[in-house]
């Protein structure tokens, strides 16, 4: 299986998510990547890539910090693909920021067991889970919706809703839509549970359409 994941990787030219790590976590840990530098050159991985990186600060152990971060970036990766967009749009003020290449090198590390797990069964495969606008527009609802509970200071979801944002992020750079489809039905449990029956994610959008109108 790793031989035909390679062969296609080499085939259609897109790196896999270990490649793209690598190279960012490759350098200087003092280094400052800007966004606009990390997702240059990405071109239908640039949204997973996007999420990929928004994420890392819901893994930040201090509470409230993390998902006020993270919460609001994955927002924006969901309504891109919400309203269809195909080419990323970033404000100035978050493209010209970033982590510094030492977080990426802690997640790295944190990350490469699971990475070594998930590479033996995740491939492309049922790409138009990926690709097509109906399915993209989904992906990008669930998103909105799991992005503003991230934000929510609800104890003890930051790594919750980090860990199943990853494997949404990882779908999209692998694309892999068999794992998008489980992603899919984890994200609406998790919206579900956390979001409609205790009501929060109602209470919330109605906050947040009030601030739009006021």
């Amino acid at each position: 299986m790793d031989t035909e994941r390679s062969g296609h990787r080499a085939a259609t030219g897109v790196p896999g998510t270990r490649e793209l790590l690598d190279a960012l976590a490759s350098g200087d840990g003092e280094d400052h990547l800007r966004m606009a530098d990390i997702l240059a050159g990405l071109s239908r991985q640039v949204f997973g890539m996007l999420l990929f990186v928004s994420i890392l600060p819901a893994f930040i152990p201090i509470p409230g910090v993390g998902g006020a971060i993270s919460g609001p970036a994955t927002v924006l990766v969901g309504v891109h693909l919400l309203v269809g967009m195909r080419r990323l749009w970033l404000p100035r003020f978050v493209a010209r920021r970033g982590p510094r290449r030492a977080s990426l090198q802690a997640f790295q590390r944190m990350l490469d067991p699971w990475l070594t797990r998930l590479e033996r069964v995740v491939k492309p495969r049922l790409t138009a889970l990926i690709e097509h606008r109906a399915a993209a527009m989904f992906t990008g609802l669930l998103l909105v919706l799991l992005g503003i509970l991230l934000a929510l200071p609800i104890p003890f979801t930051n790594y919750l809703f980090g860990s199943l944002l990853l494997l949404y992020a990882f779908a999209l750079l692998e694309r892999d839509g068999g794992l998008m489809l489980a992603c899919w039905m984890a994200g609406i449990v998790a919206i579900v549970v956390f979001g409609i029956l205790s009501g929060t994610l109602a209470t919330a959008a109605t906050q947040w359409l009030g601030g739009l109108l006021g």
